[in-house]
Formats: C-alpha cells, sequence, structure tokens
C-alpha cells in the first residue's frame, strides 16, 4: 500500500514539472500566436508642407541674349542718342538704358538703325527695349508695350532767321515740311487737312533729323517739325536757323518692349523708379540738357 501511494506521489510530481515546462516554453516563443505588424506613420512629405512664397517675388524675366539687354535706337537724336567720335554711343537715352541695365544685372548692347526699324525691333524679338524718344500713342500701343513715361517730349517748328513761316498757322502756306521718317511730326504733319494736317504732298520725311535740317538749309523745304532738344542742337549747329515760339505739340516719351513681355516690363519700371528715386536720372538728363 505504501507503495503505491509512493508512486502515485511520484507521478503526480512529475505531471507538475512537465506542466511548468511548457508554460515557460509558450511564454518565450510565441510562434503559434497570430503576429500583427506594427503601425508606422508615413514619413512627411516635404512637398505636402504649406509653404509661404513672397506675394511681391518678381516674375523671372528672359532677353534676346543671355546676360545681355540689346536696345534698339535711331543715334541721330541728339541730346537723346547720338554717336562719338570713337564709334560709340552716348546721349541721355543710351546712359538711362546703361543704368537700367546694370539694375537688372545685364550688359547693354546698343543697336543702331533707323527710327522705323527700331521699333519693328523689339516687335520682331530682335531687340529688348527701343529707346529713341519714343512717344507713346494709341496705334503704338496696339503691337507694342510702353514703360511709364520718362520723359515730355515739345515737337517744335525750325525755319530759317528770314523765312515767311513766323508762326504755327504759317505752316499751311509751306509748299514742303521736313520731318524725321516714322515719327509723330510726320504723322502730324502728313494728316489729312480735316485732321488739322498739311497732306502727305507737303511733306517730305527722312531717314534722320539731321537730313530733314540739311534740307532746310539747302532750301529743299520750307520748315522742319521735329522734338524740341534735337532741335536746340541742329540750330546751334547751322546759322541761320531758329526756332518758332509756338509749340507745335506735347507728347511723352516712354520705352518700348515686345506686346506681352511683362515680366521685363515691370523690371524696367521698377528700376526705372530706383533710378528715378536716387537721383541718377535726373543727373543724366542734367548732364546733357541745361538748365535755360
Amino acid at each position: 500500500m505504501k507503495t503505491m501511494k509512493k508512486l502515485t506521489a511520484l507521478l503526480l510530481a512529475l505531471t507538475m514539472a512537465l506542466a511548468l515546462c511548457a508554460c515557460s516554453s509558450t511564454g518565450n516563443t510565441p510562434t503559434d500566436a497570430p503576429t500583427q505588424p506594427a503601425e508606422t506613420q508615413p514619413a512627411a512629405d516635404p512637398t505636402d508642407a504649406p509653404t509661404e512664397e513672397p506675394t511681391d517675388a518678381p516674375a523671372a524675366f528672359t532677353t534676346v541674349e543671355k546676360g545681355k539687354l540689346h536696345m534698339s535706337t535711331n543715334a541721330a537724336f541728339p541730346p537723346y542718342e547720338m554717336t562719338t567720335d570713337d564709334g560709340g554711343f552716348e546721349g541721355i537715352d543710351v546712359e538711362v538704358a546703361d543704368a537700367i541695365a546694370k539694375k537688372l544685372g545685364l550688359e547693354l548692347v546698343v543697336d543702331d538703325m533707323g527710327f522705323t526699324e527700331a521699333l519693328l525691333a523689339v516687335q520682331n524679338g530682335q531687340s529688348d527695349i527701343a529707346m529713341a524718344a519714343i512717344t507713346v500713342k494709341p496705334d503704338r500701343q496696339e503691337v507694342m508695350d510702353f514703360t511709364d513715361s520718362y520723359a515730355t517730349g515739345i515737337q517744335v517748328v525750325i525755319v530759317k532767321e528770314d523765312s515767311p513761316i513766323q508762326s504755327i498757322d504759317d505752316l499751311a502756306n509751306a509748299e514742303m515740311i521736313g520731318t524725321q521718317k516714322g515719327t509723330t511730326g510726320y504723322e502730324y504733319c502728313a494728316a489729312a487737312p480735316e485732321d488739322d494736317g498739311y497732306g502727305e504732298d507737303h511733306v517730305t520725311a527722312y531717314d534722320t533729323g539731321a537730313l530733314a535740317v540739311m534740307a532746310l538749309v539747302n532750301g529743299q523745304v520750307d520748315a522742319v517739325v521735329i522734338d524740341n532738344e534735337p532741335a536746340k542742337a541742329y540750330v546751334a549747329e547751322n546759322p541761320g536757323l531758329k526756332i518758332l515760339d509756338t509749340e507745335f505739340s506735347n507728347e511723352d516719351y516712354a520705352i518700348g518692349l515686345a506686346k506681352g513681355n511683362t515680366a521685363l516690363l515691370d523690371a524696367v519700371n521698377a528700376a526705372m523708379a530706383e533710378l528715378k528715386a536716387d537721383g541718377t536720372f535726373q543727373k543724366i538728363v542734367d548732364k546733357y540738357i541745361k538748365a535755360d
């Protein structure tokens, strides 16, 4: 009997030991339990983060030639644009354009051509800006964009000192009036009489203002209609000529650009505003136009 009890106790002890081993093994290796991957948050996409872009940042602009600002002009219109003895260029428009180019981090290139061609150059994408004492008027605004006005142009009449033409009204009696080709002076004079002009038959257009004045000196025309500042220079160079006291017309000068080139237009306007604000623009004007 005692032997039976001992055997039973031994079996009970062995059963408990096996149970403890099984519990220990299950706790350390959960190979039979279903597994769940750990949840992770995706890395933040920097493109999804809200960004604040400055609303006043200037739009990027392009030019005809990288690093350069091409200016088309007619360099025969003192004191705005003219050639130097060494073949270079000078004048109000030239120096202002150079100052604008520097503001924009560009190098100025002056492309000299006829006045009409200078306007066409920007329209055709051959130059970036046109500066040649250009008057802003509706028909030009249809094919070009213009900056803010930077000067006021006054059209005047040059005649010989002994000419019977002594007033603007006397121009109606002139047999022939000289102007520069493509200018507002030509357009005003060549307009029909009912449009306050004198008719195309009474107007001759020359490639430059200087040629028109030479025609006056030689008696080929009776008067020349041209801007006031160039007129002063031409009269000073040609004794026997004078400017009539009455102004022929008043106009605004601006820089011409290709239609729709908004980025460059804004950049040029901003540069010009800075040049006016810091006095650079006025210094350039004073250099060429002396106070009376």
